[in-house]
C-alpha cells in the first residue's frame, strides 16, 4: 500500500518507499540504498549524527519513518560535494579541524546547512533576543544553541563552530553552494 503512493527523491534520484512502513528513513538510506555517509549514532534522536535535509530543513532521520517522505526531497551528506569539489562547509571543517574521528561530521554539516535556512526564514532559537526580528544575527551563542542537538564526543566543538561561522560569514552555508547540490535540491 505505502510503496505504491509515490517516490522519495533522495539526492535527486526517485526511490520507492519501503514496503514495510516501519522502516526509518535512516535505515532506508544506509541499509537499502547503501548511503553510509549518514551515520547511526544513538538511534533515539539525541545525538544528531543521522541529520539529513528534507526540503532544505534538517531532521534526525532515525526518528523519521521513510514512508512519511514520499513526494519530498531528501539530501544527505553524500550529495553536498559538487563536481568542482567539496561543499564550502566541508572544506571549512578540514581547515578548522572540525572533526577528529569524523563520525558526527555528516550530521553536523547537514544540520548547519539546515540551520542557515532557519536563519534566513527568521526562525528564532531559545537565545534569540528579539523574537520579532526579520533578520537574526548568527552570534556565537546563537550558533552554539542552534547546533546543540548535534553532539561531538571527541572535543572538536570549537573547530566545528569556527568552520560554520566562517562559511556563514562568506554566504556559502546553503545546500546549493556546490554544483551537485544545486542539481539535486529543489
Amino acid at each position: 500500500m505505502y510503496a505504491k503512493s509515490g517516490a522519495i527523491r533522495i539526492n535527486g534520484t526517485p526511490v520507492p518507499p519501503p514496503d514495510d512502513p516501519r522502516v526509518s528513513l535512516l535505515d532506508l538510506l544506509r541499509e537499502t540504498l547503501g548511503l553510509h555517509g549518514t551515520k547511526k549514532g544513538c538511534n533515539q534522536g539525541g545525538c544528531g549524527a543521522c541529520t539529513v535535509l528534507v526540503d532544505d530543513e534538517r531532521i534526525v532521520s532515525c526518528l523519521a519513518l521513510a514512508v512519511q517522505y514520499t513526494g519530498r526531497d531528501v539530501v544527505t551528506i553524500d550529495a553536498l560535494a559538487g563536481e568542482d569539489g567539496l561543499h564550502p562547509l566541508q572544506q571549512a571543517f578540514i581547515e578548522h579541524d572540525g572533526f577528529q574521528c569524523g563520525y558526527c561530521t555528516p550530521g553536523q554539516i547537514c544540520s548547519a546547512i539546515g540551520m542557515a535556512g532557519e536563519l534566513e526564514r527568521g526562525v528564532p532559537s531559545h537565545v534569540t533576543g528579539d523574537l520579532s526580528a526579520k533578520r537574526i544575527e548568527l552570534t556565537d551563542d546563537e550558533l552554539r544553541e542552534r547546533m546543540s542537538g548535534n553532539l561531538c564526543r571527541c572535543g572538536a566543538h570549537n573547530g566545528i563552530v569556527s568552520a560554520i561561522a566562517q562559511t556563514h560569514r562568506a554566504g556559502q552555508l546553503s545546500p546549493r553552494s556546490s554544483t551537485k547540490a544545486r542539481r539535486v535540491a529543489r
